[in-house]
């Protein structure tokens, strides 16, 4: 019965996890549309960044968007409201206050009904909100990928400190899909995509020396001839430990034990430790059944 389910998943960045104050503002945004739901949210103050997962119901192949759909702009309308990018800190990088909007289909749904869901949250992003949007993925009509904007746009380039920052890399000409062509130093850019599942599965390490991180993430990654699917990063995580913060495109082929075993492997060769790593939402199968519970829909 979960797998008949139609379900539009829907996971937003937001740069910022140690506001309390902003955090119940954009918390009551989310939790303000009864068709649409709030699975779960994940702070992380070291990277102060907050990931937040939700769901609704497609029926009979037509989106009931409205509701996770204004659930999504009420929650970057709060954000950008409270949010200053300008006086953000942090040692995860980012692009925007609202850094990245991703939708993924659960069940019967496809990948083309949350891309159209996808394009319609952007274009208000861009034209309600004033903030220059950009898609990937299935929302993009050449598939572009979320990295390559990324690199594009400077997200990977590191600041005098050796520390990826995002926006201190952006152009403030940009050709986004929807928006202002400026961008605005308070608020950056939005990324917005649908994708198939990714999951995001970090391992720690101790040691700070992101010289070290940044070779062992580049053996891991697919781009570095490493796990296929995977993408990663090393980022300062606390005191003397960075993470290998990966996304797996395909946990089904190269999930998180492999990608613990290999960082595993390389941070020993490099005389380095490796902490047991984590992952940062639900399972694709522990959202559907939590979004149906939920929901109501068995």
């Amino acid at each position: 019965m979960l797998k008949q389910a139609a379900l539009a998943c829907c996971k937003l960045y937001v740069s910022e996890s140690r506001n309390a104050k902003t955090l119940e503002a954009i918390g009551k945004a989310a939790k303000g549309h009864p068709l649409s739901s709030l699975l779960n949210v994940f702070e992380d103050k070291d990277y102060n960044r907050v990931g937040y997962t939700l769901v609704s119901h497609l029926e009979h192949g037509i989106s009931l968007s409205s509701p996770l759909q204004e659930a999504v702009l009420g929650m970057a309308k709060t954000a950008l409201q409270y949010i200053n990018l300008e006086e953000h800190g942090g040692t995860h990088p980012r692009l925007g206050v609202v850094d990245h909007i991703c939708f993924h289909p659960l069940g019967e749904a496809s990948l083309s009904q949350v891309a159209s869901l996808a394009c319609s949250v952007a274009a208000q992003i861009g034209t309600t909100l004033n903030v220059p949007t950009f898609l990937y993925g299935a929302a993009h009509h050449e598939n572009r990928t979320l990295d390559s904007i990324r690199r594009e746009l400077g997200y990977f380039k590191p600041n005098r400190e050796g520390q990826w920052v995002g926006l201190a890399s952006v152009p403030l000409s940009l050709s986004p899909e929807f928006g202002p062509c400026q961008v605005l130093p308070r608020t950056g850019v939005v990324v917005v995509g649908a994708c198939p599942w990714v999951v995001n599965y970090n391992v720690p390490i101790v040691s700070s020396d992101l010289v070290i991180g940044r070779r062992i993430a580049r053996k891991v990654s697919a781009r570095g001839g490493g796990l296929p699917g995977v993408q990663a990063m090393a980022l300062l995580h606390g005191d003397k430990v960075m993470e290998i913060a990966c996304n797996l495109l395909d946990a089904k082929s190269v999930g998180p034990d492999k990608v613990q075993a290999e960082v595993s492997l390389l941070a020993e060769k490099e005389g380095l430790k490796s902490e047991q790593g984590y992952l940062t939402d639900y399972s694709e199968d522990q959202i559907l059944e939590a979004a149906c519970r939920r929901l109501k829909l068995f």
